[in-house]
């Protein structure tokens, strides 16, 4: 015989809900210490608890479509907080920064306490090329605040150093013919490739399920690749990476380590199951060192290599 469920667990999830929700918004930001830790004067919304500082790009003149654009049209790097329901504060925010700016500012990001969640850009046809950068996190005020200041304070410093965006990664050239040799570069992947006019290729597949029930996998896009091209001793190597959402910020961590260019995170599709986060990369060195840090990354996600044969 079915016993009807009882309401009352129910209700006392609900309850236990609203009073952590009500304890989270009873507590208050020490606005002063944001202020400071940032060195930027922010603005409280009353309303819903959140505490925004701002810091528009006045330091370069930035055209999108041939206009000057004003920091107010979206040219103003922000970091919102709010009190957590855990930890002290959540974090969240958005940097405007230049091509030569993003990776420094990404390792400082992750280097003091925050996570890295999205990198793309927002306009076409914009001079000198401008990123956004997507920050969030939970902890103690001070520790949030202190990784918001890291992140804007890279920027200066690439800015005072040099006032005009770099135009390239290095300013040695890759070599235009590829004569790469392959076995060291399976060894150090640790699965086998596929070649191409002195190059080399990749792929490490994964499975999800979409919306209408289907399975994907590496031959649908569920896939991590690298490519490699130019000599042993000057090869560049590029490709993307699938991760879930709990092996994003490790992998990003492992990469950039290595000296490894983050280029763009985002997503590719809609609805799948996992949720799934793409990232793509550019690196410039070694070609077995490359294949290393490739490899060194691939270790902290689920994702397995076919052996070489």
């Amino acid at each position: 015989m079915n016993r009807p469920m009882s309401k009352i667990p129910f209700a006392m999830f609900l309850a236990s809900i609203a009073l952590t929700s009500m304890a989270a918004q009873s507590r208050k930001l020490d606005t002063t210490q944001i202020d400071e830790l940032t060195g930027l004067k922010g603005k409280l919304n009353e309303q819903e608890g959140v505490y925004k500082v701002s810091s528009p790009r006045i330091d370069l003149k930035i055209s999108v479509d041939k206009w000057q654009m004003p920091p107010f049209m979206g040219l103003t790097s922000w970091a919102a907080f709010m009190p957590g329901m855990k930890d002290g504060a959540m974090v969240m925010g958005d940097l405007v920064l230049m091509q030569d700016e993003v990776n420094p500012v990404l390792s400082a990001a992750l280097d003091n306490g925050l996570q890295v969640t999205a990198l793309h850009n927002h306009f076409f046809f914009d001079e000198p090329k401008v990123y956004f950068m997507h920050i969030g996190g939970e902890g103690d005020t001070a520790t949030l605040a202190k990784g918001v200041r890291a992140a804007l304070d890279t920027v200066k410093k690439i800015r005072a150093a040099n006032p005009q965006p770099a135009q390239s990664f290095t300013s040695s050239g890759i070599p235009a013919k590829s004569s790469l040799s392959t076995e060291p570069l399976q060894e150090a992947l640790g699965a086998k490739g596929e070649t191409k006019d002195g190059m080399f290729k990749a792929v490490f597949g994964r499975t999800i399920k979409m919306p209408c029930g289907c399975e994907a996998g590496k031959e649908m896009g569920i896939n991590t690749w690298a490519a490699f091209a130019g000599t042993e001793d000057n090869a560049v190597v590029d490709g993307d990476f699938v991760v879930l959402a709990e092996e994003l910020q490790l992998a990003l961590k492992s990469l950039r380590k290595s000296g490894i260019n983050i280029v763009a995170i985002h997503h590719h599709m809609i609805g799948e199951e996992p949720r799934m986060i793409f990232f793509h990369y550019w690196g410039r060195g070694p070609a077995k060192g490359l294949a290393s840090a490739v490899k060194t990354a691939l270790q902290t996600t689920k994702t397995m290599a076919a052996p070489p044969k």
